[in-house]
Order: structure tokens, then sequence, then C-alpha cells
């Protein structure tokens, strides 16, 4: 198993549409930084957050997760609550290869402030706008900026095929368009 460089990143957004849409260079100035660096694609967030309440004291369960224990949000910068946690989704589409295996790590800028930013790995074959879990672990109120960076992907090939892929085994998670909940 190998990471992959900027190289193949940029030949394969390019070529086969693995990330849409897709920065050819690292973006820095005034903003968060996003866009492909030597071994990775800072992926950035929408506009899109869905931040946690628990005004009406519902419980989050997995396996029966009630819409009522968030406030949905649009806009240019989310207010994350003290010692809270809100979803988003990423800008980008992501698509997968089938030999390919991601890790994905917050920035260093936001977890600096406490920011930790949560991504589970994208499957062999996954595609679809990410997920994103960003928990503000700090007694503040935390900024969260959109269209900026929050994620760095790691790409990882591997040395031969699965067998099964996230797309063969018709994943939950397949082809999400937006800020997707839990999925029994």
């Amino acid at each position: 198993m190998s990471i992959k460089s900027d190289r193949w990143i940029r030949r394969m957004a390019r070529e086969h549409g693995m990330i849409e849409p897709y920065e050819d260079r690292q973006v820095r100035q005034g903003v968060i930084s996003y866009g492909v660096s030597s071994y990775g694609y800072d992926m950035r967030v929408a506009r899109e957050f869905r931040i946690f309440t628990n005004v009406l004291n519902s419980i989050v369960d997995p396996k029966a997760f009630d819409p009522k224990s968030f406030v949905e949000f649009e806009g240019d910068v989310c207010i994350v609550p003290p010692n809270s946690f809100a979803l988003a989704r990423s800008v980008e589409f992501f698509r997968i290869p089938r030999k390919v295996m991601t890790i994905c790590v917050g920035k260093s800028t936001y977890a600096r402030c406490g920011i930790i930013t949560n991504v589970t790995p994208f499957e062999p074959e996954w595609e679809g706008y990410v997920t994103l879990e960003i928990s503000n672990t700090t007694p503040l109120p935390a900024k969260i900026y959109a269209n900026e960076g929050i994620a760095q992907v790691l790409f990882f090939e591997g040395d031969e095929e699965p067998e099964v892929s996230y797309k063969d085994k018709a994943g939950k998670y397949q082809n999400q368009q937006g800020v997707t909940l839990p999925k029994l």
C-alpha cells in the first residue's frame, strides 16, 4: 500500500472525476487553506450545517436517530456552541477508485482552536459528498467558515483490488448528497 502524491491526485481528479470541484493548487490567501497539497487534498466545508441541541431533551441514538436533536443552519459562518457538535458536508464530491482507501485528518488551524473534525475513511468505490463531524471541545462558541478548508484527505492505493468494494456491497452511505444522518 502506498500514499499517493499531488501528481496522482491531480491526474485522478482530471481524468476520472475523483474530486469535483477540484482545486489544482493550495488556496491560502485570507482563508483556511484548501486544494491539493503534496500528499493529500484539503476539502472544504459547504454552507449546510446541522447543529446539535438539547432543547427538546432528545437522546442521540445511532439506531433510532431523532432529527429533533439538531437545528438546521445555512450560512457563511456557523457557530458551534461550547462543548457541542455539528454535522456538515463537503463542497467536493468524491469518487474513490476501486484500489484506493482514504483517511481524513482535521486541519491544524481548527485543531489548535479545540475544533476536531472527524471523518470516517472513504472505502474503495465509495462516492458522494462527505458528511463531516465537527466537535467543539472548548467551553467557548467556535466559528466554522464555509467554503474554506476543514480536513485533509490522504489517499492510499492497495497492492491489489479488494474482493468486495463499497459499491459492490451497496453501502448505506453510497452516493450521499447532503448532510447525511446515521442509518442502520
